[in-house]
């Protein structure tokens, strides 16, 4: 019998018929951004009516955070502040964590930039523990918590950390935020370190974070005190474009960002009844106090001039 070359031998598969591709075909055409921006958009609003995304207990809406509330911000993180990261090796891929960083702006853009970063670099949510104030101010208070805030409380902060989240707080509060550019880059209390005992009794580790560009935004030269107080606010600052400028005056200075995430501090030595020893929360808060403040020293050296 002929096999399938036409030779003698045993039968063989017929041959396929062999079509060459086509390897100078020209390759899809980029969309240009608003195409992919309208797209994305589309999709949003059809996954908003058909009920297709979820909402936490915090009340945390990752879709409208990743789709809406990220891409408004990544602005300023891309364009305007040109934000560094550095040490993103310390960040862990998963499990809890609590990342406690300085504090500061006059208007605390910090919190939102590290936000962006962390979630478009190690596509990790940071979950910040925001101040009573912020839930007191309705639209305010809805927005924080769809973008993944909650309020300061060890109560919140520990079931997030239980939940595997990466916990972002601020020590300093509006001592930070709010202190006057003279005292830039210089840290203020950190109160009774409660987040120490918080993340003793969640047996997580922290991760200590220094964040420069934040001073130059909004540089507060004068505080309106009577005022603020009237308004009910912790301060009411005087920048050299507010209110001079009036709703110009807050567009943020355009400076220079960079972010350090410094090497994780271990709790594993640690009990969690020690949560309730004063001296051990003290000397933690401390230690972790050191290293933000030596970090933020070695990035202004680096970063050099504030708007270059």
């Amino acid at each position: 019998m002929m096999n399938a070359y036409g030779e003698d031998g045993p039968p063989g598969p017929a041959l396929a018929q062999v079509i060459p591709l086509n390897v100078n075909r020209p390759p899809e055409p980029e969309r240009h951004p608003l195409e992919k921006a309208a797209a994305s958009g589309l999709a949003f609003l059809r996954r908003r009516i058909a009920g297709e995304y979820e909402v936490d207990e915090f009340g945390f809406d990752p879709d409208l955070n990743s789709s809406v509330l990220l891409p408004l911000a990544r602005l300023l993180y891309e364009h305007w502040f040109r934000v560094e990261l550095h040490g993103l090796e310390n960040i862990p891929e998963h499990g809890g964590a609590l990342l406690v960083a300085n504090h500061s702006g006059t208007i605390p853009l910090d919190a939102v930039m590290l936000q962006v970063g962390l979630h478009d670099t190690v596509d990790r949510n940071l979950r910040l523990l925001g101040a009573d104030l912020v839930y007191q101010v309705p639209f305010l208070a809805h927005l924080a918590r769809k973008s993944g805030h909650t309020l300061a409380c060890p109560q919140d902060a520990e079931r997030l950390l239980g939940q595997g989240e990466l916990v972002g707080v601020f020590p300093e509060g509006f001592k930070g935020v709010g202190k006057p550019y003279s005292e830039r880059y210089r840290l203020q209390r950190f109160g009774r370190g409660g987040f120490v005992a918080t993340a003793l009794r969640a047996g997580v580790p922290i991760i200590p974070c220094s964040v420069v560009g934040a001073e130059e935004t909004y540089p507060k030269v004068a505080d309106l005190r009577p005022l603020a107080r009237l308004l009910g606010l912790p301060y009411f600052p005087i920048t050299p474009t507010w209110p001079l400028l009036g709703p110009l005056g807050l567009v943020p200075l355009p400076s220079k960002w960079m972010v350090r995430f410094g090497e994780p501090i271990p709790l594993e030595d640690y009990e969690a009844e020690q949560a309730d020893d004063p001296m051990v929360v003290f000397d933690l808060t401390d230690q972790i106090r050191e290293t933000i403040q030596h970090q933020l020293y070695d990035l202004l050296l680096r970063r050099g001039p504030a708007f270059l």
